[in-house]
């Protein structure tokens, strides 16, 4: 059972759902496009320099797949979302670390995305209230579908 379902409270229903965005696992493939390249370099090399080309390969290939199981396991345990009474985020497995706010206290919903953010619609939003702040939700999916639908409530 999700850390959602498990807390929502009677009549409490669920607006909207969103998570980490994909943008998450590109660090991971590119370290992994860079092994390819690597490898398709050995051939390339004389003798003596392609086991260099090999052995820097095969570090890219396990640096890049240890990011890419990273960024997999980080989407796949946090949770965000938003009920007609309050804001939800979960992130963590074993160690989990939880945030709620109620839908009555938010004061200002602020989205921050870059020129990368703007193109492939993730950013960070951060819900604050009066003298506190959630949390910053980085690289979320549709940050300003995530607003308007805090603000609309």
């Amino acid at each position: 059972m999700s850390y959602l379902k498990s807390v929502l409270q009677p009549d409490e229903q669920v607006r909207y759902v969103t998570n980490v965005h994909w943008i998450v696992y590109l660090p991971g493939v590119l370290l992994l496009l860079l092994a390819l390249g690597a490898f398709i370099g050995s051939y390339a090399a004389q003798q003596a320099m392609a086991m260099l080309w090999i052995v820097l390969a095969a570090m890219l290939l396990v640096a890049g797949g240890l990011i890419l199981m990273a960024a997999w396991f980080r989407r796949w345990t946090t949770e965000i979302a938003i009920t007609n009474r309050r804001i939800i985020y979960k992130r963590g497995f074993i160690q989990r670390h939880t945030a709620e706010m109620n839908m009555d206290k938010v004061a200002s919903v602020d989205v921050k995305q870059s020129i990368l953010g703007r193109v492939f619609d993730y950013g960070t939003v951060r819900v604050q209230a009066a003298g506190m702040t959630l949390e910053d939700l980085p690289m979320i999916e549709s940050p300003l579908q995530f607003r308007n639908h805090i603000t609309a409530g």
